[in-house]
Order: C-alpha cells, then sequence, then structure tokens
C-alpha cells in the first residue's frame, strides 16, 4: 500500500507536466510578442508642425483653420502648443495628449502626417489635423 501512495505524487505531477508542457511552449513560440501597453505598439508622430483645421464648404476655403489646436512635434513623444512643452502617447493609431495645454485631445492617425480628433463615441470628428512643415 505504501508504494501506491508514494507513487500517487509522482503519478499526478507526470499529469501536469505533460499537460503544461505544449501550452507553455505555444506561448513561447509566437513570433510576435504581445503589446508593450494595452492599444497596441508604441508610436511616435513625424517631427514638425501640425495644422488643424475644420473643413470648408464649397462656397469658401476648403478648410476653416483652428490655430488653438496647432502643435508641433519636437521630438519622441513631446510637443509644443501655444508655448507651453506638453507629451503625447501614441499606439496602435490613437494620438492621446497627456499633458500641456492640448491635454485630454484624442486624435485618430489616418496616415503619416494626418490626424483626426476622435469624438466622444469614439467616431472620427471633422476636425483634422496635417503635418505641414517637417522639423
Amino acid at each position: 500500500m505504501m508504494p501506491a501512495l508514494a507513487s500517487r505524487p509522482a503519478l499526478a505531477a507526470a499529469i501536469l507536466l505533460g499537460t503544461a508542457l505544449p501550452a507553455v511552449a505555444a506561448c513561447t513560440a509566437s513570433d510576435t510578442p504581445p503589446p508593450p501597453v494595452p492599444g497596441g505598439r508604441i508610436h511616435t508622430l513625424a517631427i514638425g508642425q501640425y495644422s488643424c483645421e475644420m473643413p470648408g464648404d464649397a462656397t469658401g476655403p476648403a478648410g476653416q483653420p483652428v490655430p488653438e489646436y496647432d502643435f508641433r512635434v519636437v521630438n519622441a513623444s513631446s510637443y509644443k502648443a501655444g508655448g507651453l512643452r506638453g507629451s503625447y502617447l501614441y499606439t496602435g493609431s490613437r494620438v492621446v495628449m497627456t499633458g500641456g495645454k492640448l491635454k485630454g485631445l484624442t486624435l485618430h492617425r489616418i496616415s503619416e502626417g494626418f490626424l483626426r480628433e476622435i469624438n466622444p463615441d469614439g467616431t472620427d470628428g471633422p476636425m483634422r489635423c496635417v503635418l505641414i512643415s517637417r522639423k
């Protein structure tokens, strides 16, 4: 009776090891690492001046400037607007101004140098910000 009791822990360990190893191997075999933060990989915007505007109409200019939202990306994740320095977080296709004058502004990166404001409901808003000069 003693040998049977001694073998139960060994049998349990063998079963657990046999079922856990394939799962561990599957997790480590993935070519793509998980994103470093929720929302996707961290990116940076192109350095330069971004000009923001609302769409115009057929009877006037193509866009109505909104200079209070203009900003300049100065390095990695910093921008300047209205003489104040701020920071932003760009993950996936979403840019969130996390500090500075534009804190709270959320933008959707459509393409390099073209951003759209995101409405509170998550849809793209009418305001667009376009990279107008580099450096």
